[in-house]
Order: C-alpha cells, then sequence, then structure tokens
C-alpha cells in the first residue's frame, strides 16, 4: 500500500500544491484533474489538500493566479512620472504572459474564463493600474490597455498551441489540407501552406502587441493635449 504522508510531511506549501497542479494539468489536461488525483501525484490523500486549497473552484483560480505570478515574477512596473514608459512595459506584460501560457498550455480554458482576482493579483493590479497614471494614462485608458493586451495574449495563444492536453485531436489544422487543396481554385492559401507566409507565430504576436500599444499610445497622448 502507498504511503500517503500528511502535507507537513511531504513538504507541501500552498505553491507546490498549485505547481504539482499545473505539472497534472499540463500532462493530462483539465478534464482530467480532480483533488484525488492531485493528491495521488503529490503522494498525500485528497482531503491534505484542502488545507491548501478549500474546493477545487479555489484551486483552479489559484492555477491562473500562479501563472500570472510566474508570468510576472520579473517584470519591473513602469517608471513613475515618465510618461509613455508604460508603452514598452507593456510590451514585456504581453511577452511574459504569452511565454508562461506557452509554458503552461493546460491552463489556457482556465486564464480564458476565470478572473484574476486574489488578494496578491488585486495588489498587484493597483500598483500597475498607479504607476501607468503616473506615466502619462488616464485610469479609463489604463484599465482598456491592461484588459485589452492580456484578453489578446490569451486567446493568440490558445490559437497557437492549437490544442490544450485533454483535447488532443479534435482541431482543424489548414496543413490537414494540404495535398488536397486545388492549387487554382484556392492560389492564396496553397501559397500560405508551401511558404508559411502568414503562419509565424512569433512575428504575429510581437506585430500585433505594436500596433495596439501604437493606437493606445496616439490615444493618451490625445487625452494629455486635450483641455
Amino acid at each position: 500500500m502507498a504511503d500517503r504522508r500528511t502535507g507537513a510531511k511531504a513538504g507541501l506549501s500552498r505553491e507546490r500544491v498549485l505547481d504539482a497542479a499545473l505539472e497534472y494539468l499540463d500532462t493530462y489536461g483539465l478534464p482530467a484533474l480532480s483533488m484525488r488525483k492531485l493528491g495521488a501525484h503529490l503522494g498525500v490523500e485528497a482531503m491534505t489538500l484542502y488545507y491548501y486549497v478549500p474546493n477545487k473552484n479555489a484551486l483552479l483560480d489559484g492555477l491562473v493566479d500562479r501563472v500570472v505570478a510566474l508570468a510576472f515574477a520579473g517584470l519591473q512596473e513602469p517608471i513613475s512620472g515618465q510618461t509613455g514608459s508604460w508603452v514598452p512595459w507593456m510590451r514585456q506584460f504581453a511577452h511574459a504572459l504569452r511565454a508562461a501560457l506557452l509554458a503552461h498550455p493546460g491552463v489556457l480554458p482556465l486564464a480564458a474564463t476565470r478572473p484574476v482576482n486574489s488578494p496578491d493579483a488585486l495588489r498587484m493590479s493597483e500598483r500597475w493600474l498607479a504607476a501607468m497614471r503616473a506615466a502619462g494614462l488616464s485610469l479609463g485608458l489604463a484599465m482598456d490597455v491592461v484588459n485589452v493586451l492580456a484578453t489578446f495574449t490569451i486567446g493568440h495563444t490558445l490559437a497557437e498551441v492549437g490544442r490544450t492536453p485533454g483535447h488532443e485531436g479534435s482541431e482543424p489544422n489548414l496543413d490537414q489540407h494540404a495535398d488536397g487543396l486545388d492549387p487554382h481554385e484556392f492560389p492564396n492559401l496553397s501559397e500560405v501552406i508551401r511558404t508559411r507566409a502568414g503562419l509565424d507565430f512569433d512575428q504575429r504576436f510581437g506585430q500585433a502587441v505594436d500596433i495596439l500599444l501604437g493606437g493606445y499610445a496616439a490615444l493618451g497622448a490625445r487625452d494629455v493635449q486635450s483641455p
């Protein structure tokens, strides 16, 4: 019989539980995740986990919070009082979030549907908004920039991954039609498949982020100039 240890003996902490859940999620997918299976993965009884996460919903919320914390662990705040410093900061924000989501694709369905509203996340958001306002943005525009960049990054990364663990084989792929497309009827799509034009996710993501930030920077400058 397996030795199911207590949380203390197993060296558990909330972060350790969440990291193990991320690992499980990335391997087996969201539909397979349960407190019982996670406990077995950690070598403890499922009831032990409730000391760190009170229920499965709290576990799912914690997974999103954990990925956000990993994404922004090294992200500095915009330079207070330096107008426009929020632009390169938001660029780093978007790229850091994408990298974390690509590292943990199993959490993508959760990131797309569950809000990040833990006390730590709220405090982080408050600091960001204050710094962005000090860098020249109005409060409403600062909220828009963060929400739009985060939403775009999650959606783009979900499309980039194509499928998440536990859902393999259900998503269509343009390359599946490579041998069946008539180049006379579909000359452009055939050229896309042949040359990979427009299929570079890194290039597309970086360009789109720059376009979004350029547009918001212009809006921010207009706000500053308004009487």
